[in-house]
């Protein structure tokens, strides 16, 4: 498989025969609250969150965790590359409004999940902002989807969210990082 042939529904087929019940955005929500935390070896422990030693021999759930490979380096490159960061991953824009507000809510989710595991040293200090971030993607988390109907101001709107959760979670990973470096 090569890093352009990862596509959302093709993670989500494999998923679904690794039998991974949840959605590929909030899996991915999931790694990106470990990185944004500076969970040191964040690939384990998200494989940790999602596999068991049981299902290594199995050969489908090794095709899914070589594609959850792609996406993990791809993810941390673009984290700690030079450029802007990021981007959740997410279904293509032609799929039904509903579906993305969902995947959208469920990386948010994923997202606060990993960031919670990720172990975090206690009393960890945040800034207002970066408390506002977290608070926000703990709302959109519970976002409900069934009143939503296709159209351009929703479309707009779901344009704006997806953007709000990537600017969030880059928030609250330069500042912990930041708050780590300065402890080092």
């Amino acid at each position: 498989m090569t890093e352009s042939s990862l596509n959302y529904e093709r993670v989500e087929r494999q998923m679904a025969s690794a039998d991974i019940e949840s959605s590929a955005a909030e899996v991915h929500g999931i790694l990106c609250g470990l990185v944004c935390a500076g969970c040191e070896d964040a690939q384990a422990r998200w494989f940790g969150e999602l596999f068991t030693e049981d299902q290594a021999t199995d050969l489908l759930v090794r095709e899914c965790a070589d594609s959850l490979k792609i996406l993990h380096d791809q993810t941390v490159a673009a984290v700690k590359g030079p450029g802007l960061g990021f981007s959740p991953f997410l279904p293509d824009d032609e799929k039904p409004l509903k579906l993305r507000a969902q995947a959208v809510a469920d990386w948010c989710q994923g997202f606060l999940y990993g960031f919670g595991v990720a172990e975090l040293p206690s009393g960890q200090p945040f800034s207002a902002e970066a408390k506002e971030a977290l608070n926000s993607l703990s709302e959109i988390s519970r976002l409900d989807t069934d009143p939503l109907a296709a159209g351009d101001e929703e479309e707009a709107a779901l344009m704006e969210v997806a953007e709000f959760i990537w600017v969030a979670a880059m928030l609250v990973h330069a500042e912990v990082v930041a708050d780590e470096t300065e402890r080092s």
